[in-house]
């Protein structure tokens, strides 16, 4: 049957202000019936190939939107999830947002994002109420922060919700998923005491993030094992100028000969000091940082560090959210980390 001319709907309301075409006017339009159209706009495989391109071509035409929420009230399934996050530039979490984006997509649902400032009890409330607005089938907060644990305990029940962050929430009933990070600073840790240095200093991340506070444990508990003495810990924040100016503080007073910076950003600083105050890396320090951000294979000399795979933190995520909806059994082992090793990173000194 062919479709008649013109994409206009009849108005309902104010004059003049057509009504959004509703899916009893595309079913007109193809000459189909009610239960067609819907059955097209779910991909079921008992319509006829010429009768979809029928249905598909009206819905073109006459710019049909699914209402997504009527949709939800029927079928309790939206395919939206929502995204709560800080919105922090950090390469960690950045990386992690679009990894879970892009993991949605894979698996056939659309994202809403929610960006926050602070995640107190205020700001989580509004988010939270916000994503239920929209009929959301889950939530997926990426947390990296400390305070996010009491802002989301009275959630817990409302919506099946994913938390991507190292150690977070014990018993509280949140699903976490996280990269290893103790591992990773294990993985640093050992690297180094394996090429002889007699123990690491490690440049910290603020320890207000949770997987600061992980890189420093990991750090720990390696020196600790090997019974390596004590090494100092200093605490940093994420940036580049921190680590510059903890590099030319290591340089005047003598630097140690092996280094872990909590991220690669911190390590740019050290190189950079170290290099100004004629200190060679990695022949009188060696330098380890952590995430492998672009561009580390090129900092002078190039950067060892801890590879985190956010594309597997991302798809692990999606898959642990979808068990959580479905009531299933969840898997929380974590995204395991690997140590790439280049040139700022050597043999003790003597």
């Amino acid at each position: 049957m062919p479709l008649s001319s013109g994409s206009s709907v009849a108005p309902a309301g104010a004059p003049g202000r057509p009504r959004p075409p509703a899916m009893s006017d595309v079913a007109a339009r193809a000459g189909v019936s009610h239960q067609t159209v819907s059955r097209v706009l779910n991909d079921h495989p008992s319509v006829r190939p010429e009768t979809r391109d029928r249905v598909l071509a009206a819905i073109a035409e006459l710019g049909y939107r699914r209402n997504t929420a009527a949709r939800a009230l029927v079928t309790r399934r939206s395919g939206m999830i929502g995204v709560m996050t800080t919105g922090s530039p950090y390469f960690g979490p950045a990386s992690t947002l679009i990894a879970v984006e892009e993991a949605a997509r894979e698996y056939g649902y659309f994202v809403s994002v929610a960006t926050l400032a602070v995640f107190d009890h205020e700001s989580v409330s509004r988010a939270v109420e916000h994503f239920l607005s929209q009929a959301v089938e889950g939530v997926i907060v990426i947390a990296p922060h400390a305070e996010v644990r009491d802002a989301l305990a009275p959630y817990v029940g409302e919506v099946p919700l994913v938390t991507i962050a190292a150690g977070f929430a014990e018993g509280l009933g949140v699903h976490t998923m996280s990269v290893d990070q103790e591992l990773g600073a294990r993985l640093a840790t050992r690297h180094l005491l394996d090429l002889g240095h007699r123990t690491v200093t490690h440049l910290a991340g603020p320890q207000d993030w949770l997987d600061a506070r992980a890189r420093v444990e990991g750090w720990r508990a390696e020196l600790s094992e090997a019974g390596a003495p004590p090494g100092e810990l200093i605490q940093g924040d994420w940036n580049a100028d921190c680590g510059y100016e903890v590099g030319q503080e290591l340089a005047r007073r003598g630097a140690p000969t092996a280094v872990f910076a909590a991220n690669d950003q911190l390590a740019l600083g050290l190189l950079r000091a170290f290099h100004e105050d004629g200190v060679a890396v990695p022949a009188e320090v060696s330098v380890v940082g952590f995430d492998d951000i672009m561009g580390s294979a090129h900092f002078i000399p190039p950067l060892t560090t801890v590879r985190q795979d956010f594309t597997a933190l991302g798809r692990r995520c999606l898959e642990m959210l979808r068990s959580a909806m479905a009531s299933e059994e969840l898997d929380h082992t974590p995204v395991v980390p690997t140590l790439v090793i280049r040139a700022s990173s050597g043999p003790a000194p003597g």
